[in-house]
């Protein structure tokens, strides 16, 4: 069995286990600031019991690990922003006037955990971590059922599906972002590449009605069971998974019909409403109007996104399309959570 010393020493295996999060919570249960991603330099003391100084001193002699693995330092109009969003309505206490803030993923947390020596939480959490690889190196893997052709060409389709929507695509998005000369072409790129996910999807489908299956009815059974805050955050990681950057879902009942907030790659604002609701229920028109008004009249955005797990009424559609606001109903939801991305994100 490795020491949980090694952790501290070795960059590899550091990085060999960052995905696993999950045993953060396990450990402790770590508290996030109301945007569900992120933790400040203080929270990060608090849960490793350690002064916020310790952290600091960590930080700075591990920057350039802890920003590849989600640290970030906020300043100016995006410190301002984040404030907004997380800061009042959940730590008061902080000083109003401030240069810049730190602010950590899961994923930097549990960084963490892997270079702070003398904090107890820490030495749990890598303790943790080391019996997991342990357990996966040791364990005898059954052997698999047999699988015939289709099933395999199905399981090869969702897995390049996958790193083209969550890789593939957001790097062309990031490169179109902070391109010029070849911008055009970039965009024809990522168009090429948006056709093949498109065809996989479509083959993926096709292959699994041929075997009974129906994946729709899986996606609709999985947004059904949804909380509203469920879905909201499910919608949210729509958008990050579409490319769109500095996603916040809003935690405050007084925004005006805006729950979601982000820029796409090429810096276009977007206003998101979601609505879960289930049955015949149907989206009126006084909350588009209210959704308008806030996204068109009051925050200007570049993209007014309503989403519903139902449909729109039509006088709801009148108003969606005098206003500009894109609507995405039942239908469309269900085919944009399995895999298809949305048209005018792009």
């Amino acid at each position: 069995m490795i020491s949980d010393t090694a952790l501290l020493e070795s960059p590899a295996l550091r990085s060999s286990v960052l995905d696993r999060t999950d045993v953060l919570d396990r450990v402790k249960v770590l508290s996030l600031l109301p945007d569900a991603m992120h933790v400040t330099t203080a929270m990060v003391a608090t849960y490793f019991q350690v002064t916020a100084e310790a952290v600091r001193q960590l930080t700075k002699r591990n920057r350039e690990e802890l920003q590849a693995n989600g640290m970030t330092v906020l300043r100016g109009a995006d410190l301002r922003q984040f404030e907004s969003d997380n800061m009042s309505r959940s730590l008061a206490s902080y000083p109003q006037a401030r240069r810049s803030l730190t602010v950590y993923s899961r994923r930097a947390v549990l960084n963490i955990a892997m270079l702070l020596r003398d904090s107890d939480i820490a030495r749990q959490v890598r303790t943790y971590l080391l019996d997991m690889e342990y357990l996966a190196r040791t364990h005898p893997v059954e052997n698999p059922a047999p699988t015939d052709a289709s099933t395999l060409d199905a399981r090869i389709d969702q897995r390049i599906t996958h790193i083209l929507g969550r890789t593939v695509v957001p790097m062309f998005n990031a490169l179109i972002a902070t391109s010029g000369e070849h911008r055009h072409e970039l965009i024809e790129l990522r168009q090429d590449i948006e056709n093949v996910e498109r065809k996989l999807c479509w083959h993926h489908k096709r292959l699994a009605a041929l075997e009974g299956d129906t994946p729709d009815d899986d996606v609709r059974a999985t947004i059904k069971a949804m909380t509203w805050q469920a879905f909201e955050h499910h919608v949210a990681e729509l958008l990050r998974r579409d490319g769109c950057v500095d996603v916040v879902v809003r935690k405050a009942r007084t925004d005006r019909g805006i729950d979601i907030t982000c820029r796409t790659a090429d810096g276009r604002t977007v206003a998101v409403q979601c609505k879960n609701r289930a049955g015949r229920w149907t989206v009126p028109s006084a909350d588009m109007q209210k959704f308008a008004g806030a996204a068109r009249a009051i925050d200007h955005v570049d993209i007014a996104l309503f989403v519903a797990t139902c449909n729109f009424s039509h006088e709801s559609e009148a108003i969606a399309k005098l206003s500009g606001v894109i609507t995405v109903n039942r239908d469309e939801l269900e085919a944009w959570s399995a895999g298809v991305r949305l048209k005018t994100l792009r």
